[in-house]
């Protein structure tokens, strides 16, 4: 028999958050600055440890999100999205984080948290091409959840959460270009969405426009799921090149 007892290894858990929203048709991410060490003086994602031990992780999410946005858990999308634990991923010792990805559509300018001194919007592309350095592994979630964003916008009705409770067909490709990061052709995009049933249905009004025809209003349809679903197209060659000079 083993006589030595066996005690948990101590390990601390916080959640942090990828949160996406569009500004001047661009896809952005919030980061903050961190105003204690580990890493004080770099960006990163907005996040903190559990309050207590009773309180549920998702309940934790909300409450950073709350801190970071003011925005209600009615407001916005929210999902978890992966468990990162590597051992070396916080000097602090063993810390386990349970990331989120939280979209909301025209989120207003961030208030730094209690742990921040600074709070801003950051386009998606400084992130993924990392012109910014995170700290922790941060720039490996953000990554990670932009791509489950783009992902999910193909078989699913994610993109929506971008948009307000209505809008035109040409917001809901802003949504897609913008977390794409890609130009669409107008005729075709149309065709798919008309084509995937339940995806979008028009709302009771139209919006008025300067010196043009009223634009068609729609809100979210029935269906979370996409069929047939919208594919991302693939690179051009141009766009492969310039990831390559990136890196």
């Amino acid at each position: 028999m083993q006589d030595d007892a066996w005690s948990p290894t101590p390990v601390l858990l916080t959640v942090d958050l990828v949160i996406l929203t569009l500004r001047e048709s661009r896809l952005h991410v919030l980061l903050v600055e961190r105003g204690e060490d580990p890493f004080r003086g770099m960006p990163a994602l907005p996040g903190g440890f559990l309050n207590h031990d009773g309180e549920e992780i998702l309940d934790a999410a909300h409450r950073e999100l709350s801190e970071e946005t003011a925005l209600a858990a009615g407001h916005v999308h929210l999902e978890q999205l992966a468990v990162y634990g590597d051992s070396g991923r916080d000097p602090r010792g063993r810390v386990v984080s349970v990331a989120h990805l939280a979209i909301a559509p025209g989120l207003p300018d961030p208030v730094a948290g209690t742990d921040a001194t600074d709070a801003a919007w950051v386009p998606g592309e400084a992130v993924l091409s990392g012109e910014l350095e995170l700290a922790f592994d941060h720039r490996r979630i953000a990554t990670d959840g932009i791509e489950h964003a783009r992902t999910k916008l193909e078989f699913s009705a994610l993109a929506t959460a971008f948009c307000g409770e209505s809008f035109t067909l040409a917001e809901l490709q802003q949504v897609y270009e913008a977390v794409w990061g890609t130009e669409l052709d107008t005729r075709n995009f149309y065709r798919k969405v008309q084509a995937a049933k339940g995806f979008i249905v028009p709302a009771d009004a139209d919006r008025r426009t300067t010196g043009g025809r009223p634009a068609r209003l729609y809100r979210a349809g029935p269906k979370t799921v996409l069929f047939p679903p919208l594919i991302r197209p693939a690179p051009s060659a141009t766009e492969e090149s310039t990831k390559g000079e990136e890196a």
